[in-house]
This record gives structure tokens, C-alpha cells and sequence, in this order.
């Protein structure tokens, strides 16, 4: 990293190589880098190509089917009646399935532009940013006059995940991820962390974690933050907010450190990407690129070693880092060897009671997790989704011991500590000759396959050789790697569709998959813009353990013979790289919004109707504002608003404070923020 030359000029504060389409300077301050370096996963486990020449030739088995499914907080949706075991017939229901809804916009074309960019006829606004007062009576944002003080009770920096928690019919509460920091961005002159002041340190301690505000419908569709009254729910949770542990893990040895010598009272959450909600209506926020925060850690005892580097903590202090070791001694790991353990977790926030404290839930595993969305197996059991989000990594699947029971309360919030974590294998059904990377569909004409959820522990139960229970969840990632999980290109975002009841995997990309390790779940090498899995569940059933997966969107440039669109007509879609987050609206449309777009344009949100005539026909919604990220996103449950999450405005190359190259949202200095838009006459989104 560079600082200033001789003669004292400002040199680059990024000059370490990187790949993909995200800025360098992204690169560093959200993952530290992680590209650049080798993939963690150094197993012997099957890429799919390698399972794919074991060829089981089961087409379409556990082929589709309709699945009850969650409404986000309210509890269970009406189910579908339950099909036929037959495969071929619950394929032929899924791809038929009625038609999702209507959708008339004309698609917003890709650009650059400093804007967020949205369809003729719609209308947008900021309902809260950087920096906005959260707490009643925290002081008016001022970029240069910032403290930690003030932050700890303003908006944090990036937004990324972002949940709505009804109160009523016109008001809510808005819950935003603040996944990490840009200290170049957000201070004048910033040069690293080890030449910044302490101050600036501790703001960005303050500006992780999460926010809870209180907002209010302002008319169809716009929605506002409420800045009169008591505000009693708002919140902001940090890097310093006090925890607890619970779950199996909890009280171990490996989560003990000698500033908790019990292991059960973790401080703060950092890199908070994605997340969700449970039916009892708190909030699930995965911690991801925890690893980049800690110093040191080839200093650790020799026996953590190898677990340090399975999760990418590096040696020394790494290019880049923000130094917090300077105001907080736990981020030292050869002074405090354990600290890492506690992070990597799935937490679990009550917005609706301020004083509560959070809960990282140890049952449900700890790895760089980018999601954890719920709903309910056919008996009630709670089951949760969660990707790993990195290279060669994995999917996971928690599933509760005990039932869902609407109403109460006190039972319901120990069904996260109590159950089954499982990890999924993939099986392609297709010949490895017909995989060749050229993007042409196999006979059986899908990219489509069978697996299987592979227990890795239930309680303290370890179905894994040579490990405890305890390992099994504090070193998931190992556990994982030992049962023979399948390597997947960077598995972010998971969601259930709550009409069809099918599961869908964000697959970012991976310009690491070499020709050699081409399959049918990854049928190309260097896969720059990613694509989305579909995985429907046997029988209708979250809680069974195999499932039918295809791939109905191969992203990238529909003039690429590479790319498919569900057999869509690609001369009548969009263009769409790297899928990040997705959602759904009532009607089962799938929404995906992008981080990193390779196709020379800003990022996006679009929409793709996944049944029926229009199954993959896919439109751009919005773009976001230059070198901005995609984030949230969330349809509102009456499709009159759609939030999204407009992350690292202005995170580019060369760009700092006395240069910025974002000015969105406010003309000055570009301030992550989060938005709505709605149709200018109030009508349903998309119509």
C-alpha cells in the first residue's frame, strides 16, 4: 500500500492486483482482497465436472414440485396441494405452474450514468443514508467533522441487506445490514490503517454492524423515515455491541478468550452481507469477510493453523487492513488466538425490543456466510439456507429439531439452537462429453442434476470422523471438506420462492474454474458472470434431504452462446452479470440484483418470471448509480415499493474525498443509502 512519495504527494492507496469486475479499491475494502489470493479450499472434493463423469443418468429425479412456503415474518403461506413423486410430471407442473405476473415496463438499458436509473413512469427517493440521524437526538451528519461518538448513533456506512418489519399499515420497521467500511471514502487524506488516527478508527468500528429506523408510508408507494417522536425502536448495532452465544458451541473452549473466559459473550458483528427474517419476526444477519480484520495470524498456536487458513486470515498484517488492533487488542491473534473463532456467525436481532441483546446462534454453523433465509419444512420444523461466499465453496441447510408454533413466542426462539446442519452434493445427469464449455445445452436439453443434504451435526452429535460436535460448527468449512461437499462459484444469496416453493441459489462467479473443472451446475470455465441454480426439495418437503437442481439462467451477454435464459428468446432480454442477492414479489417473479458487472455497465436490478410462457425472460428494473453495488433488494408485500440498497457509491479506482466519482445521492460526497421506487400512479411494480 502505497502512502506518499518523497516530495509528499498522495500515492494510490490501491496498488495490489486484482481480478473481476469490481474496482480494485472494492476489492480491498470489502474482502480484503480476496481473489488475489490462493483458493482456501484446497480439498480433494468433486467439482461437478468430477462427479458428472460418475454419471448416474437419473433424469429429472426429484424433478420440481410446489412447496408450502414462508411469508417473511407472518409465518406459513397457503401450501400447494402436494404432486406426484413421479419426476417428469413435478418437472412438467413447475415449468408450467400457471403464469407468474404480469409484467409491462420497458427495461432500463445499461449505463454509467451517476443516477439511479429507473423505468418511464416510475419515481424513486432516498429514504435513509449515511450518516442520518438513528437515535432521537444524535447530531446532523458533517463529512468533515465526523466522531465515533456520532456515528455510533447515526446510519452506518455500506448498506447490504435490507428487511421490512410491519407495523401497521402505513408505518415499519426498516432493518439495513452495514456490511463494511471504505475509510478512503469516508475520510480526507486517508492513507491506511496504520497511519490513521485512532478517531477515525473507532468511527469505522461504529459504522459496521447494523440499523434498525422507523419509517412511514409517504404516499402509493414512497416510504419515509420518521424523524419526529420517540422513535423508541431505532437502533444502531456496531462492531462493539455486546452478545451472547448460544447453540451447542456456545461455552466451549474454542469460543474462550481472556476477555470471556466463559465463551459466551461475544462483542459486535462485522461484514454483515446478507440475511433474514423468522416467522416470530426478528432479524437473521450473516457475518461474512470477517477473516480481514485480524493481524498476526501466523502467530497463533501451531494446532489453529491450518484453521486460520481454511478461513483466509493471512500472516502479519495484510495490505489494506484498517488496523483495529490499534484501539482494540482482540483483533491481535497472537495475543488473542481465538478472537476470529467469533466471528463467522449467523446473528440474531429482536428490532421490536431495543435493550435485547443480540444472539449469535452457533447451531447454524460459522464460515463467510452471505445469507440465512427461513422457512418451513411440511411438518413445521424451521429450516434456514445459507451460502458460503467465496470460491469453491458451500451450501448449507440448518433444519430445527423441534416445530414452528405459531404464536409462541418463548418456544419458537430456541428452534435456531436445536437440529441438523447439512451441507449439499451435487450430481449432473448428463455424459461429461456433453459439458464441453462451449455454453450448448446437453441432450436431455437442461443444464440439470440430483443431490443430497449431507448431515454434518445435530446437537452435540458429529457425523463427521474426527471431529466434535463443537469443531464441526466453530470449523464448518473443515467439517464440510472431510463429507465430501460439492465445490460451488461463490454461493451467495438462497431463497424460496413463495409460490412455487423452489429454492434459488445466487452463484456469483468464478474466474478460477479452469476447462478441466467445466460441469453441468458450472458449465464454463472462467465464469465471469455467474449464474442461478434452481433447487426444488423431494416431495414438496424443505425438511427432506435430496432435491432436483437446473440452472435456469447462465448469466452474462445474451449474444453470448454461452449465457442461457431458461430457452427464453435471448434477443428479447437483458443483459445481466454476476447475480448477487435475489428476491421474490407475490406473484413469484424472481428479482436479482448484481455486484461486479463485467459488461461495462453499473449494476443493476432486473426481474424473471420463472413458470409458464414467460419462464426467463428477464428485464433490467433499475441501475445504480456509478460504481455502486446492488444490494437488498426487498418487494413490498402490497408490490407497491421496491427497496434497494445502493452500496459504495463512487468506489472506484483513483477516487477519494477532494476527487470523488460518485456525488449520488446528494451532489456532494457519495453516501451509501437506501431506496424506493414506485410507479408514479401508484400501480403494482412491473405492471
Amino acid at each position: 500500500m502505497a502512502n506518499r512519495n518523497a516530495g509528499g504527494r498522495l500515492l494510490p492507496l490501491i496498488s495490489t492486483p486484482h481480478k473481476g469486475g469490481r474496482s480494485a479499491m472494492t476489492c480491498q475494502f470489502r474482502c480484503g482482497n480476496a481473489c488475489a489470493h490462493d483458493v482456501a479450499n484446497t480439498s480433494g472434493n468433486a467439482y461437478f465436472g468430477d462427479v458428472v463423469k460418475e454419471a448416474l443418468s437419473r433424469r429429472g429425479v426429484l424433478r420440481a414440485g410446489a412447496l408450502g412456503a414462508l411469508v417473511a415474518g407472518a409465518g406459513i403461506a397457503g401450501a400447494a396441494p402436494a404432486m406426484a413423486d413421479d419426476p417428469e410430471a413435478q418437472a412438467a407442473e413447475l415449468a408450467r405452474g400457471g403464469q407468474s405476473g404480469d409484467l409491462r415496463f420497458t427495461p432500463v438499458a445499461p449505463n454509467k450514468d451517476d443516477k439511479l436509473t429507473i423505468p418511464d413512469g416510475y419515481r424513486s427517493s432516498v429514504v435513509v443514508r449515511w450518516g442520518d440521524p438513528v437515535l432521537p437526538g444524535a447530531p446532523a451528519f458533517d463529512f468533515d467533522n465526523q466522531s465515533a461518538d456520532a456515528q455510533a448513533e447515526q446510519f452506518g456506512y455500506n448498506c447490504d441487506y435490507v428487511t421490512l418489519l410491519p407495523m401497521g399499515r402505513d408505518r415499519a420497521l426498516l432493518w439495513v445490514n452495514h456490511e463494511y467500511t471504505n475509510e478512503a471514502l469516508m475520510f480526507r487524506g486517508y492513507t491506511g490503517g496504520a497511519a490513521a488516527t485512532e478517531e477515525q478508527i473507532k468511527i469505522a468500528l461504529a459504522a459496521h454492524g447494523g440499523s434498525v429506523v422507523e419509517i412511514e408510508r409517504a404516499g402509493a408507494g414512497e416510504w419515509k423515515l420518521v424523524t419526529r417522536g420517540r422513535r423508541r425502536y431505532n437502533r444502531r448495532i456496531t462492531a462493539q455491541t455486546k452478545m451472547r452465544f448460544s447453540g451447542p458451541a456456545a461455552g466451549s473452549d474454542l469460543l474462550k478468550t481472556a476477555a470471556d473466559p466463559e465463551g459466551r459473550n461475544p462483542v459486535g458483528m462485522l461484514n454483515n452481507c446478507s440475511g433474514g427474517t423468522t416467522p416470530w419476526g426478528t432479524v437473521l444477519t450473516a457475518e461474512e469477510n470477517f477473516d480481514q480484520y485480524f493481524v498476526n495470524g501466523d502467530k497463533v498456536p501451531a494446532e489453529q493453523k491450518p484453521y486460520i487458513t481454511r478461513y483466509t486470515i493471512t500472516t502479519g498484517t495484510p495490505s489494506g487492513n484498517r488496523r483495529f488492533d490499534r484501539v482494540e487488542e482482540r483483533f491481535d491473534l497472537a495475543k488473542h488466538p481465538q478472537e476470529a473463532n467469533r466471528f463467522g456467525w449467523i446473528v440474531e436481532i429482536d428490532p421490536f425490543d431495543p435493550d435485547s441483546t443480540p444472539i449469535k446462534r452457533t447451531a447454524l454453523g460459522r464460515f463467510k456466510h452471505e445469507a440465512a433465509n427461513t422457512t418451513l419444512a411440511r411438518d413445521g420444523r424451521l429450516v434456514v439456507y445459507m451460502g458460503d461466499d467465496s470460491r469453491s465453496e458451500y451450501i448449507y441447510k440448518f433444519v430445527s429439531k423441534n416445530r414452528y408454533i405459531p404464536g409462541f413466542d418463548r418456544h419458537n426462539r430456541t428452534l435456531l439452537d436445536e437440529g441438523t446442519l447439512y451441507v449439499a452434493k451435487f450430481t449432473g445427469d448428463s455424459p461429461a462429453s456433453e459439458i464441453d464449455g462451449s455454453g450448448k445445452l446437453p441432450s436431455d436439453g437442461e443444464f440439470d442434476g440430483s443431490g443430497e443434504w449431507i448431515p454434518l451435526v445435530s446437537g452435540d452429535k458429529s457425523y463427521v470422523d474426527g471431529m466434535t460436535a463443537v469443531e464441526v460448527l466453530v470449523y464448518t468449512r473443515v467439517a464440510a471438506d472431510k463429507v465430501g461437499a460439492t465445490k460451488m462459484d461463490r454461493p451467495e444469496d438462497m431463497e424460496r420462492n413463495p409460490v412455487t416453493g423452489a429454492v434459488y441459489v445466487a452463484l456469483t462467479n468464478n474466474t478460477n474454474r479452469t476447462a478441466a473443472q467445466v460441469d453441468e451446475a458450472n458449465p464454463r470455465p472462467s465464469n465471469k458472470h455467474g449464474h442461478i441454480l434452481e433447487l426444488v426439495e423431494k416431495r414438496n418437503d424443505a425438511g427432506e434431504t435430496t432435491f432436483a437442481w437446473s440452472l435456469p439462467l447462465v448469466c452474462g451477454d445474451p449474444n453470448d452462446p454461452t449465457t442461457y435464459f431458461a430457452g427464453y428468446d435471448k434477443t428479447k432480454v437483458s443483459p445481466i452479470s454476476c447475480p448477487d442477492n435475489v428476491t421474490f414479489d407475490r406473484d413469484g417473479n424472481l428479482w436479482i440484483s448484481t455486484d461486479g458487472n463485467q459488461l461495462g455497465s453499473n449494476d443493476g436490478m432486473f426481474v424473471m418470471p420463472v413458470r409458464g410462457k414467460e419462464r426467463g425472460h428477464l428485464r433490467q428494473f433499475l441501475t445504480v448509480p456509478f460504481g455502486a453495488e446492488t444490494c437488498g433488494p426487498l418487494v413490498t408485500a402490497d408490490q407497491r415499493s421496491v427497496f434497494v440498497a445502493v452500496q459504495h457509491p463512487g468506489e472506484t479506482d483513483g477516487a477519494n474525498p477532494d476527487s470523488p466519482s460518485s456525488h449520488w445521492p446528494d451532489g456532494d460526497q457519495p453516501r451509501p443509502s437506501v431506496a424506493v421506487v414506485w410507479h408514479g400512479q401508484g400501480k403494482k411494480i412491473g405492471a
